[in-house]
């Protein structure tokens, strides 16, 4: 059976709050941050929503049931989306169908967290059943021991070198200095970034996202009140999600984008040939070359052929991670899963200012999140494609 289009139904308003390293703010703070400047670009007031969907770590004790009265709302459509690095797409996808349906008129989707001083430590200690049972406690805990362990075999099964991985990390820095909000400023040279200290081998300091708080924010309404507000906006031509893939799998070469690739190009019409910027979650360079491959820009194992061929910076061949990424943005906890689909909302809309993409039209965003000792359980992807008001 094929799927339905995203027919009448558009997403507008990309809101980043400037990441810091450190705050004493609540996680509802920023995310209230986000909320308010997200409804001042569509010019409505908290009482007109009607659509709320929410991803956080740090809301804790409260759920979005709690933050809706925090901030005043009383949406009658509500969500939250707990798949970490998966979330932006994921959120697009259920508020997209809750417009079409007409469950809600507009829907803001909102991820944030906070970052104060331990807090991180703190988020890994308790992140799910297996860590608190059977990788903490024995001092081996935490996304870089588990992703030096899937580098390590990707090294091994497929030849890639850490200089193919820093291509993916340098390119990303020189993207993030024309991005005024990227927490990185400094630029980075590949011998720098081999220079780097070893966390857990082969994964080295640039390799890894720097933790930080901050919020990410979109609007999901029906295309003719984007067009009547006179919004910039973008037409959803494919979405995909999948969790666990691939289970049988003792170690995470692939990941669920490419159990529906096929699905992806053909719902949206046209192959990877013709996308214009690519937005890949990138807590580590390891996982963009696997989004490279299962997403069909090459095949498996030739990430690093790829990524030698191409320039991957706004002005190159193949501009990938527009605004910086998480690799030199922060990674604001939840907020890395929509720090790919705003760019791209920015890109295709041509509102991405310094880091905009000349006739960037088309944009492909791709999550991964939720790291169980040996892979990530979820994946998305969206093909996103610019309107016209």
């Amino acid at each position: 059976m094929s799927r339905l289009p995203y027919d009448g139904v558009v997403l507008t308003a990309p809101v980043s709050v400037p990441y810091v390293r450190y705050t004493n703010e609540t996680a509802h703070w920023w995310i209230a941050r986000a909320l308010r400047e997200a409804l001042n670009v569509i010019g409505m007031t908290p009482q007109q929503l009607d659509g709320l969907s929410v991803s956080s770590f740090t809301l804790a004790p409260d759920t979005p049931v709690g933050l809706t009265q925090h901030l005043g709302l009383s949406p009658r459509w509500l969500d939250t989306v707990p798949m970490g690095g998966a979330c932006g797409v994921a959120a697009l996808r259920r508020a997209a169908r809750a417009v079409q349906c007409g469950d809600a008129d507009v829907i803001a989707c909102v991820s944030g967290d906070t970052n104060r001083i331990d807090s991180f430590r703190t988020l890994l200690s308790a992140f799910s059943r297996f860590s608190m049972d059977a990788t903490f406690p024995y001092g081996f805990g935490g996304p870089n021991a588990s992703f030096a362990l899937l580098q390590d075999a990707y090294m091994q099964q497929f030849g890639a070198t850490r200089e193919d991985f820093g291509r993916i990390a340098v390119a990303q820095r020189a993207n993030a200095l024309k991005n005024p909000q990227a927490i990185m400023k400094k630029p980075l040279s590949l011998d720098q970034y081999l220079d780097g200290r070893m966390i857990s081998d082969p994964i080295g300091l640039f390799d890894c996202v720097m933790p930080c708080a901050g919020a990410e924010a979109f609007v999901v309404m029906r295309e003719e009140m984007a067009v009547a507000k006179g919004l910039p906006f973008a037409r959803i031509s494919a979405t995909i999600e999948r969790t666990n893939a691939f289970p049988e799998d003792p170690m995470q070469l692939r990941g669920g984008w490419a159990v529906d690739v096929d699905e992806l190009w053909q719902m949206a019409g046209h192959g990877p040939d013709e996308i214009d910027v690519l937005q890949t979650y990138d807590d580590y360079p390891v996982i963009c070359m696997m989004q490279f491959e299962d997403l069909g820009f090459c095949a498996k194992g030739e990430g690093a052929e790829f990524v030698r061929r191409h320039d991957l910076t706004i002005g190159g061949d193949f501009p990938h991670n527009t605004s910086g990424g998480q690799l030199s943005v922060g990674q604001a906890g939840a907020a890395g899963g929509y720090l790919g689909l705003v760019e791209a909302l920015r890109q295709v809309t041509g509102t991405a200012g310094p880091t905009q993409v000349e006739g960037a039209r088309r944009a492909a965003v791709s999550g991964f999140g939720v790291i169980n000792y040996d892979r990530g359980l979820c994946s998305s992807a969206a093909v996103i494609e610019g309107g016209t008001t």
